[in-house]
C-alpha cells in the first residue's frame, strides 16, 4: 500500500489491475471501503480522503462538490489514472454522478451506496444546523445523533464494532472542516443524470433513514440501464453495516461490467 498526496487529496493505492476508486460520503474516510479490501484484491484500489476529510488537509476556502469532484479529477491525473469504476457512499455518490458527467472518458462504472442526486430541502437545513454545531464544539453530540438515526436498529443491536467504527469517524474529523462540508452537500444542485452513459448500480439499505430506498430507485430510474438493489436490514453505512453484502453486491456488478 501507498499513501500519496495529489493537491488537496490524500489517497491510499493497493494492489494492481484496473482502477477502482473509493469516495466516502460526509464524515467518512477512506477506511469506510476497508470491509471491501479483500473482494477487490485484483483491482489497483484508490481510496480517497476528500478535502477536509480524514488526513487531507483543511480546506483553505469554502467548499462544494465542483470542488471536491475536480479535487478528485485532478488526484487521478497525479496517480495517473485514465479510466476507473467508481464507489461512492451518500455524498461521495453525487461526487461520482458529477464526474461521470462532465468526464465521462474517466468512467467505466459507478456503484453507488446510500445515493442521492441532491439533498431534500429539510436536509438541507439540518445539514447548516450540524455545520454550527459542529463549530460549537458538538462533534460528540453529531456523532452520537448519526448513531442513532443513520445506523440500522439491527446494526446498533447486533454490531458494536460498526457503531463504534461511524462514531470514531465522526469524532475525529476536524471541526471547522466537516463543518464546511456540510454546507458544501447543503448546497449541492442535482446534475442531468440522463447523461450518465456508464453502467450503473445503486444499493441502499432497507433501514436508510438518511437517503431511503425511494431516492435509491428514484435516482435509478433517472440513469439508463442503472440495475438497484438493496441490503436486508441495513442502514445509511451499508459497507460497514453489511459488509458481506455490499462486498458481494459490488464484487458480482464489477465481474458483469468487465466481461
Amino acid at each position: 500500500m501507498t499513501t500519496v498526496t495529489v493537491g488537496q487529496i490524500v489517497a491510499e493505492v493497493t494492489g494492481e489491475g484496473h482502477p477502482v476508486v473509493m469516495i466516502h460520503g460526509l464524515g467518512g474516510t477512506s477506511n469506510m471501503f476497508q470491509p471491501q479490501m479483500e473482494t477487490l484484491s485484483v483491482y489497483r484500489v484508490i481510496r480517497l480522503d476528500l478535502p477536509g476529510s480524514g488526513r487531507s488537509a483543511k480546506p483553505l476556502e469554502p467548499l462544494t462538490i465542483q470542488i471536491m469532484s475536480e479535487a478528485v479529477i485532478r488526484a487521478m491525473a497525479g496517480i495517473g489514472v485514465t479510466r476507473a469504476h467508481f464507489v461512492g457512499h451518500s455524498m461521495g455518490t453525487i461526487v461520482c454522478q458529477q464526474i461521470a458527467v462532465t468526464q465521462p472518458s474517466l468512467v467505466s462504472s459507478l456503484a453507488l451506496f446510500g445515493a442521492l442526486a441532491e439533498p431534500i430541502e429539510a436536509t438541507r437545513q439540518g445539514l447548516g444546523n450540524r455545520a454550527r454545531l459542529a463549530r460549537s464544539g458538538g462533534m460528540a453530540d453529531i456523532a452520537d445523533q448519526i448513531v442513532a438515526n443513520a445506523l440500522s436498529a439491527h446494526t446498533r443491536e447486533t454490531s458494536p464494532a460498526a457503531v463504534a467504527f461511524v462514531r470514531e469517524s465522526i469524532t475525529r474529523q476536524d471541526p471547522e472542516s466537516y463543518a464546511r462540508t456540510c454546507e458544501a452537500l447543503a448546497k449541492a444542485t442535482a446534475v442531468d443524470v440522463r447523461r450518465i452513459s456508464a453502467p450503473t448500480l445503486l444499493v441502499t439499505g432497507d433501514a436508510d433513514m438518511v437517503n431511503p430506498m425511494s431516492v435509491g430507485q428514484a435516482l435509478a430510474d433517472r440513469i439508463k440501464g442503472a440495475i438497484f438493489s438493496s441490503l436486508d436490514r441495513c442502514g445509511h453505512w451499508a459497507t460497514v453495516e453489511c459488509p458481506r453484502e455490499s462486498s458481494q453486491k459490488l464484487a458480482d456488478f464489477l465481474r458483469r461490467v468487465d466481461r
